[in-house]
């Protein structure tokens, strides 16, 4: 699996909108609406990697209401998360 995090810049007055179209999208995994620099974060995860440049360039980009996008391509995955569910045997926990 191939992944991209995708920083975008949008027009304020339709952030949810744009997330939701975003959202929608083949190969967009997740839309984060966040604090800070940039107005949404968007998680691509493909297949293959010429994939990721279709998804940003060829869908995300041309989405009415992005007005810019930064893209960072992930070279490993590090998360307590994947672990603890490639670990996970079914069991409930014991608390």
């Amino acid at each position: 699996m191939n992944t991209a995090i995708v920083h975008i810049d949008c027009a304020t007055d339709s952030i949810p909108e744009v997330a939701e179209a975003l959202a929608a999208l083949d190969g967009v995994s997740e839309v984060y609406s966040v604090a800070g620099n940039v107005d949404l974060i968007a998680i691509v995860r493909v297949a293959k990697f010429d994939d990721i440049a279709e998804v940003i360039a060829g869908k995300i980009s041309k989405t009415p209401g992005v007005l810019n996008t930064e893209s960072h391509i992930a070279f490993r995955a590090y998360s307590k998360h994947d672990l603890e569910d490639a670990f996970a045997i079914g069991l409930p926990d014991a608390d």
